[in-house]
């Protein structure tokens, strides 16, 4: 009898020191929760509508090393070109936030991972974990200094580029429901005005994507976008719908400035075919395809300047038209020294007004007195018709990013 209780004595011992040894082991380190904003990305299918702007807030079991929430452990991937997503990591306790340093893409894929190097206070490593989630909208690079949607005003949803002037305009619908509405132009005193568009060029890398629609009731041709026109940057469209072209102010080596349009009319020729030396791509349509292209339909117009490749390159509907190098300009030529685009107004013939439906600002005073250049007359190239998702960079998105921002956002 005395054996069995000592034995039983010895079994109870032991199982109090188990019992002590489990509770004094260090806590398993595991993701219990990530929410951006008010949608829960810890879900079993991948969340959908997450804000471009939110930060990530992260929750695990137990208490975070915070010597180890680090870019190292935590990262944010951008499926389409695998491009790693700058954050702030900031750890407290349990929870971990994870903040965008801008803006991410509209409609785009994102993974999130964090690795075993993440540690507990404790030492515990977390066994790796992936998220993935998509942000709200239809595809947008990541990254636009400024963005006109025209929801029913020309505020820039991204910037400080708001409008100062609005003339004759009216919003209505636009391409598709998505898209909501557009801005309307008359084709006679319709006008949007912006202030220091300078900012908006004065870039080495550059990106202007919009979406237009000509109105053919117009006797004329558009001038649809315009900087001070060739002194800044101009888009406009022949009256009749055959072509198109930018006219766009360079800076040179000496900080001077000089234009070059980027000329696309229809049977475009390059230098492998009979056109001038620099223009390395063009796109041949014929004149009636043209026409069917820019008259009375939606069009996505993209233009990227690359001034580290000194290359221009034009887009419509998400296919590349035509494109320049610069290093192909003769070797005599100025604009081989090229760095970068850069405002050549003097603020009195051109002001420093970008303008949405005309050439330049109504303070302006270059063409004015040209019936087909003056604001003031009834016969200038006022643009008739509807603008759309106006976005510039400074950086030149890829062509897979203007495809895809296409497809995402087409009628």
């Amino acid at each position: 009898m005395k054996m069995n209780k000592l034995f039983l004595g010895l079994l109870l011992g032991t199982a109090v020191f188990l019992s002590g040894c489990k509770e004094d082991e260090p806590a398993t380190l595991t993701l219990d929760a990530i929410v951006a904003g008010t949608v829960d990305l810890n879900t079993a299918t991948a969340a959908t509508g997450v804000p471009v702007d939110a930060a990530i807030t992260v929750t695990f079991s137990t208490d975070v090393d915070m010597a180890t929430a680090i870019s190292a452990n935590i990262t944010m991937t951008q499926d389409y070109d695998d491009a790693d997503i700058e954050m702030d990591i900031a750890a407290a306790g349990k929870v971990i936030t994870l903040t965008p340093k801008a803006n991410l893409g509209n409609g785009t894929l994102y993974i999130l991972d964090f690795g075993a190097g993440l540690l507990s206070t404790e030492g515990q490593a977390l066994t790796p974990v992936s998220r993935s989630f998509t942000t709200e909208g239809t595809f947008a690079p990541a990254g636009a200094i400024a963005h006109w949607n025209f929801e029913n005003n020309a505020d820039d949803q991204v910037g400080s580029y708001d409008a100062s002037a609005e003339i004759a305009v009216t919003y209505t619908d636009s391409r598709n429901a998505a898209a909501g509405k557009a801005a309307t132009f008359d084709g006679d005193a319709s006008i949007i005005e912006v202030p220091n568009g300078d900012q908006l060029i004065n870039t080495q890398n550059f990106t202007l994507s919009f979406w237009v629609k000509t109105n053919s009731t117009h006797d004329a041709g558009h001038f649809v976008i315009g900087l001070g026109a060739f002194k800044g940057l101009q888009f406009e469209m022949f009256g009749g719908y055959d072509g198109a072209k930018f006219a766009i102010s360079y800076e040179l080596a000496d900080g001077t400035t000089a234009s070059e349009d980027m000329w696309f009319p229809s049977d475009a020729t390059m230098k492998d075919n009979g056109g001038f030396q620099g223009w390395d791509f063009a796109k041949a349509i014929p004149a009636a395809d043209m026409i069917a292209m820019l008259k009375d339909k939606w069009l996505n117009v993209v233009y990227t300047y690359d001034g580290v490749d000194r290359k221009g390159t034009l887009y419509y509907n998400g296919e590349k038209m035509k494109s320049f190098d610069f290093d192909l300009w003769p070797d005599d030529d100025v604009k081989r020294g090229v760095v970068g685009m850069k405002w050549g107004g003097d603020g009195v013939e051109v002001v420093n007004e970008l303008a949405f439906g005309f050439i330049q600002s109504r303070a302006g005073t270059l063409w004015d007195t040209e019936t087909w250049g003056g604001y003031d007359f009834p016969t200038a190239n006022h643009f008739k018709g509807q603008l759309d998702d106006i976005r510039i960079y400074h950086k030149a998105i890829t062509a897979n990013e203007v495809l895809l921002m296409y497809n995402s956002e087409k009628p």
